[in-house]
This record gives C-alpha cells, structure tokens and sequence, in this order.
C-alpha cells in the first residue's frame, strides 16, 4: 500500500466542521509545532550555542561539508567574467567593477541574506527548501488556506527539483575546473581533461554505497588546506598589485552597469558563479547548527574568497592576458602542479556535499509524500544523515557522464548552472517573506524592505541567466520540469486514492458491531492492519474477514504518517487507542528526517503496555492495489498513467517499513481512478 500522506495537510482528509483553534507556541528551545501537535525538542540535533572544543570540532567540519561548493568557484567565476563570448575585455576599470560585483554578491547573498537571515527559518535546526516548505506548512492546515497551500506546495516543489538539477551540474563543473589546470600546465595534457574527468566522477559515484563516515572525516582539514592555499596564492599577487583593492568600492559595480548597460547585465551570468552553493550552506545547517556555519563564514571562507579574488584582479591588472584561467596563473611554476591535486580534492569534496545533499533531499520527499518510496541505505550505525539511495546516485552517475561527454567546458556548463542557483534562490527569498510575515509576524515595512532588497539581486541574476537558455540553460530547467511533474503527479495520486479508499472503507464502530454480532473465528496472534485511513476500518481487513472467516485474536490498525518536523521524539512517535474487540488503533508519526521501521513501532507499542507477542506470532496485511486509470477522478489521463507506472515501481512496503517478508500477506484490488 503506497505509504499514506501527511497528516492535516492531506486535501483528502476530512475538513473540519470550522477552523480549528491555532495551536500554542511552546516554551523557547522546548518544542516545535505541527499542526496542532507540539513536540517537545529531545535534543536529538546541533546544540544551538556550541562552545570550547566542541564549537573548533563542528567549525572544521563545516568547512568540509558545508563550504566545498562555494570554497570552488574561484577555479573559474572570475575566468568566465572574460569569456570570449562575453567580449568583455580586461581593462583595468572592467577588472575593477567585475570584481566589486563578486565581492558584494559575496557579502549581500551568502553573509546578508543567507548567513544573517534565511538561517533563522529553520526547522527545529534542520534548513533547506523543502524544511523551509514544511516549516511554512506548519501554519496552513485550515481549508481556507488550501490555494495558498497548494501554492507554496508548487513553489517548494519546482525549488527542490532545481537542487536536483544542482546536483548533477555541480559534480561535473567542479571536476572539469580542477582538470582545466592541465592545461595550463602544459597544452599536451589538454587532451587528458575529458578522459580523467569522466574516471574521477565515475570512481565519486562508485564508492557512494561504501558510505561518506570514513571520507567524511578528512573533509574539513582538506578544505581547510584549500582555502588556506587560495588565501596565499591570492595575498602573493595582491602585495605585487595593491590597488587591486580599490574594487572593494561598490561604485565601481554601479559604474560597471552605467557604462556597458544591458551587457553590463549579462555578466552578472558568471559573476553568480561566485556565490553558488549559498543554498547547501542552509541545506546542512541541521549538520552543524547555525553558529559554527558563521564562524568558518566569517574567519576563514570570506577572508579565503575575497584574498584570492582580490589575488586573481591583481593579476589581470599586470597581465590582461591571465583572464584566461587567472586562478592557475596565480601559482608558481613549481607549484602547479601540487595545485591541481588539491584542487581535485577539494572539487571531489564539493561534489560529494552535493551528492550527499541529494540522497537527503530525496529522503525528505518520501516523507513528506512527495516521492514514491525508493530504496534508502543507511551507511552509519552512528550518524542518521549518512544514507545512500542507489537509484539516485544512478541517475545522478549517468547526468554528470553525460554533460561532460555533451558540453566539454567549464565555459558550457556554466550556462546551465546559474539557472539552477538563481531560480532556488528567488523560490527561497519568497518563502522566507511569507514565513517572517505570518509564523514571526515581523512588521509588514522590515518585510517588504527584505523581499525588495532580495529579489532585486535574485532577480537580476536570474534574468542574466534566462538569456543563455538556449546555449544550456534548458538543461536544468529540463530536468526541474520533469521531476516536478513527477513530484506533483506522485502527490495529487495519492490524494486521488486515498479518497477513494476512505470511500471504501466503513467506520470502525459499525465494523465492530458487526464482529461483535457475527462473532467470526478467532485465532491465536496478532495482525497488523497497515492503512492511511485513521478513522475507518481497512478496506484489507475487510477483504481479509470476507474471504477467510476469521480474525487474529489481537488485531491492530497501524497508521505511519509524516509530521512536517525533520524528527518525532520516541516519547510522542506512537499513539495506541483500544478499540474493544482485541482491536486497537496505532498511529505512529515520523518526521521527514526519519525513516519507519517496524520493530521501533513495535518497541514503542511494548513500552505503551501493548504486548504483540513475538515476532512468529504477527501477520502484517497490506493491500496490493492494481490502478487503472479509467476512473472519473480530475486527473489527466496521462498523469493517471504516469501515477500508476510511478506506483508500480515503488520500493514494496515489505523493504521499506522493515516488515519480514515471510509473515506478510498481500491481498490484491484492482481500483479505478
């Protein structure tokens, strides 16, 4: 049975007869709201000020993880500025005012808006698009909201499927930018980029299913070594060029635009290549907590950036002709080479921050009933965050393969990845606006002023990238597209079946009224019943008693639904409710950072005082429904027949909740909708 969908936010589900009371606010640091239900905080996260050791420890962990994306752009933001198909030639007012342009995207993106402001929309600690969707979510249970909900629902959607996009983008843009050192060293290498850029990406996805705990490990020093070496190699060129510092003056920026005009605009395409991976900052902050994300921002990775930003326009300004590849001219002859090592390792650190990210992500749309269920491999005994989805990496391998096979350049791919970065980025700066004015209720001028202010460069950036659609911008828009038809079609399915298997359902009183009258055979053990339904009694149960005649003694109706917080604590994760008969109704509620399993329902039933017997003496019942798409429901005929292929291959219930393949009973329905 596809798994149900989340509570209270189900257009399925029964509305309310008049618009429930809103729910209190818990204490500060004491709970989180979903819904109407209140949870406490069992701590299971980042304490919110670490300090000593611990804050040094989560401080050089960030940097490995969080960092690795944004740590690589300066291998080729800069560079592209000078694109020969931007025809922006290296003069030293250019220099300057593309230079101003990337340091005060640096500052009003990543340490205004996201470091500042958008890391206080969290998720009791957990951050990213779809936590900043089900944070939001939280506040719009009544059915009065349901347009408004459906709204932000889309909105989070088509955000989620640009990370995706992100992800296969960043892999190959960041290998290829390490590789294109080859070059520079000698042009006989050039012809190696390809070949060991595909080798360095297949071996990546190769060893994902060994897990990241090992790797993960050494993640920090090695970034910590990379911007500790950019930092240098940027300082070197500065001492020899110190006017280069000028361009901190945002005047030149202003004076950029004023005199190239709409071109001017088009070159902010590349310049947003500098400020990518600003949204895997908020991503990871469930990681490591808001505070030492600041502190590596502030004491490390902006002094890094802007040391060797600074460094690269220095160097142009003695040599136009380094806007080449400015970033390998900054090192010595003798230690190029030792730079493209590092470099590498820091491109393989960046992409496994954002293949990780997507095995995350996808994680949270199975949760949230976004996605069908998939296939999810926890790696860590320890660590909740370390899982591996095979049929993501897959697909993740094959997209990265090919765009290096298809576009070949950092200069091609970074058509397309501006498009995946700016649109999360507008998609994030509005939410951010709706939550700020409706869940913190901040005055409507702070708010207003924020918005403009964001989207006035979100925005910008993202129309700097339309233009270059064509050239492979359609790429992530492409894949965006199609995993949003996908996520959308997957989510209104379900809606659509779940009406109609409350439809077929009957309520639990007459049911067991009639069990009471009829007394069918009751024989030894338990059944579990799984079902979405949290009011009637399963359309299984009832095929199952229609064709056998009988009943378990001990008959248990279990519902697993995902509450719109990353984590239920184990003290609230089960609710058993005594029926009479030897019925009893369980719901268990996880969050969108948990994964169900049957023997924790089962531990959590014992210590509410339900014994089930021991695992010989359950049966689990789930019902196998066959879709045919011939029904009357408002769904387009080819996206009824894209829910039931999407159904068809979901991972069994079996696999995914845990249950032992050889005390389950299938029974089948065909159903129309």
């Amino acid at each position: 049975m596809p798994a149900p969908a989340s509570p209270g936010g189900d257009p399925a589900a029964p509305a309310p007869s008049s618009p429930p009371p809103a729910p209190p606010a818990p204490a500060a640091g004491t709970g989180v709201i979903d819904g109407d239900t209140v949870f406490p905080d069992d701590g299971h996260h980042p304490p919110a000020h670490p300090t000593g050791r611990r804050l040094a420890i989560l401080t050089l962990t960030a940097l490995g993880v969080v960092y690795g994306d944004i740590g690589t752009s300066p291998l080729y933001a800069l560079r592209e500025c000078f694109a020969l198909h931007y025809g922006l030639t290296p003069t030293p007012i250019n220099v300057y005012g593309v230079l101003a342009l990337i340091v005060w995207s640096l500052l009003l993106v990543v340490a205004v808006k996201y470091i500042v402001f958008i890391m206080r929309a969290d998720n009791r600690g957990e951050g990213g698009i779809l936590a900043l969707l089900a944070l939001l979510l939280q506040r719009q249970q009544r059915a009065s909201d349901a347009r408004r909900r459906a709204l932000y629902v889309g909105l989070g959607l088509f955000g989620a499927a640009l990370l995706y996009g992100d992800g296969i983008i960043t892999p190959a843009i960041s290998v290829l930018g390490a590789m294109e050192g080859l070059a520079v060293a000698t042009p006989a290498f050039e012809r190696f980029i390809i070949p060991v850029s595909l080798v360095i990406l297949f071996a990546l996805f190769f060893v994902q299913k060994k897990g990241t705990a090992r790797v993960g490990r050494v993640f920090g020093p090695l970034v910590l070594v990379w911007f500790t070496t950019i930092a240098v190699l940027g300082v070197r060129e500065i001492a020899l060029e110190p006017r280069i510092l000028l361009a901190l003056n945002p005047w030149y920026a202003l004076r950029f635009f004023l005199e190239h005009g709409v071109h001017g605009l088009a070159i902010l395409g590349a310049v947003v290549l500098a400020v990518t991976g600003a949204e895997a900052l908020y991503a990871d902050m469930g990681h490591f907590g808001r505070r030492p994300i600041r502190l590596a921002w502030f004491a490390l990775v902006l002094p890094a950036l802007l040391l060797n930003y600074f460094g690269q326009g220095a160097l142009i300004l003695r040599d136009p002709a380094a806007a080449a590849n400015p970033f390998y001219l900054l090192a010595p002859r003798w230690f190029l080479y030792p730079l493209i090592g590092i470099a590498t390792l820091a491109a393989i650190v960046a992409s496994q921050a954002l293949i990780s990210g997507a095995f995350s992500l996808t994680q949270q749309t199975v949760q949230l009933g976004f996605s069908p269920r998939v296939r999810i491999v926890h790696t860590s005994k320890h660590e909740r965050g370390q899982i591996y989805v095979p049929s993501v990496n897959t697909a993740l391998m094959v997209g990265c393969l090919l765009l290096v096979l298809t576009f070949q350049t950092v200069s091609a791919l970074g058509a397309m990845y501006g498009i995946a970065v700016t649109g999360t980025m507008v998609i994030t700066s509005l939410l951010f606006g709706v939550i700020a004015r409706t869940r913190w209720h901040w005055p409507l001028a702070l708010v207003l002023l924020l918005e403009v202010g964001f989207l006035t460069i979100d925005v910008a950036f993202l129309g700097a990238n339309v233009i270059k659609i064509h050239d492979g911008g359609w790429v992530p828009l492409l894949i965006a597209a199609a995993l949003f038809t996908l996520m959308s079609t997957w989510r209104e399915g379900r809606h659509v079946l779940r009406g109609i298997l409350l439809r077929s359902s009957l309520p639990v009183e007459l049911f067991l009224e009639d069990v009471a009258r009829t007394r069918p055979t009751r024989v030894p053990g338990t059944a579990i019943f799984m079902t979405p339904d949290l009011t009637g009694a399963p359309v299984v149960l009832l095929h199952h008693l229609k064709h056998n005649k009988v009943l378990h003694q001990q008959v248990l109706l279990l519902t697993i639904t995902s509450a719109e917080v990353p984590e239920v604590p184990s003290s609230h994760r089960l609710t058993v409710e005594p029926l009479g008969q030897g019925f009893h109704r369980l719901h268990a509620r996880y969050g969108f950072m948990q994964r169900p399993d049957m023997r924790d329902i089962l531990e959590c039933a014992e210590a509410a005082g339900l014994h089930a017997g021991r695992p010989t003496e359950v049966s689990y019942y789930l019902g196998h429904e066959r879709l045919l798409p011939t029904g009357r429901s408002k769904m387009a005929r080819w996206r009824k027949r894209l829910f039931a292929l999407m159904s068809r291959n979901a991972q069994p219930a079996t696999d995914f909740f845990g249950l032992p393949p050889n005390r389950v009973v299938e029974l089948g329905a065909q159903i129309e909708f």
